[in-house]
């Protein structure tokens, strides 16, 4: 019960003022009790979703839960975490507290530094991208996956639960990208290969964003190697499959396009598409200031003094 309290606090966050979360409150006790029951009496079965589409830049497909469902996630969202981010290898930033896309943007010129010996030689980078992940997703495979870890049967049950709640339009296939819990288990599947990259692979300079990773290394043709044995792990192991038009073998030197951001040895600027999509929602938001704020905050990351005299000017 105290940790479905718990649960709610965090979820309410920035919720407030919307209409199922207010209906839920009204009754909150009452609603709380009565789930707690269910949970406890083995009763709790997960509904259905809402979808809906955004565009992120690309349009993405959006499961939203009910609100009940909602707090059931942030509250084994809230006992999980802690424990399998201790299994997670340290190059895995993405939906992790005290990580990110800055911190794992830093990593990245971190390990070029130390590849390209301070830009003294090549540096070689193999960037990768997995096709459809969160609809690729094989449910049996990731409750596998849990059951080594998660001796309680109670619990493997309920994340079962959640997961066959959804598929991506194939049954046993993905996971619903508006739910908490997902950014959790997308993760704990991707340890798979993140340590199969560190101790299979033997891969020293491996960052891993969600479904983008890199490897980098002043050895053009062992990156070569590597993707013959990443194909066959990610196909084999964990029914995934790399996107053919987002893979590429080159030097930092050109440019590497990681994270919103192309990287140099020495410097990086905000992608040409990213700029674009910046400037068009500055355009159709009526706080600017605000939004304008905000997007300073992002280019304080990189070489954009220009971007940035450009917006001061908006």
């Amino acid at each position: 019960m105290n940790n479905l309290l718990g649960a709610w606090k965090e979820f309410l966050k920035g919720k407030r003022r919307k209409k199922d979360v207010q209906e839920f409150q009204y009754r909150l006790s009452d609603n709380i009790i009565e789930l707690h029951n269910d949970l406890k009496n083995k009763n709790y079965t997960h509904g259905g979703y809402h979808h809906f589409k955004i565009s992120d830049p690309k349009q993405r497909d959006i499961h939203k839960a009910s609100v009940r469902d909602r707090l059931v996630h942030h509250a084994l969202y809230r006992q999980l975490y802690p424990f399998f981010d201790h299994t997670f290898i340290a190059d895995s930033y993405s939906c992790r507290n005290r990580k990110g896309t800055h911190k794992a943007m830093n990593r990245f010129r971190s390990f070029a530094r130390k590849v390209s010996k301070n830009n003294t030689r090549t540096c070689w980078v193999l960037k990768c991208d997995i096709r459809k992940f969160f609809a690729s997703i094989d449910q049996k495979v990731l409750m596998g996956i849990i059951g080594a870890y998660i001796p309680d049967e109670r619990i493997r049950i309920l994340v079962g639960n959640i997961v066959s709640s959804f598929n991506s339009g194939m049954a046993g296939k993905g996971l619903p990208l508006g739910n908490l819990t997902s950014q959790l288990l997308v993760n704990i599947y991707m340890n798979e290969f993140d340590q199969f990259a560190k101790h299979k692979l033997k891969a020293k300079y491996h960052i891993r964003y969600a479904d983008d990773f890199v490897f980098l290394s002043h050895d053009r043709e062992w990156l070569v190697s590597l993707l013959p044995r990443i194909h066959d792990f990610l196909h084999n192991h964990l029914s995934l499959e790399l996107h053919p038009n987002k893979v590429s073998i080159q030097t930092l030197a050109s440019g590497v396009d990681f994270l919103g951001w192309i990287h140099f040895p020495d410097h990086r600027v905000l992608r040409t598409a990213t700029k674009r999509r910046m400037f068009r929602r500055i355009k159709e938001v009526s706080d600017k200031k605000e939004t304008i704020q905000s997007y300073l905050g992002l280019l304080s990351h990189g070489n954009t003094y220009k971007l940035r005299q450009k917006l001061d000017l908006l």
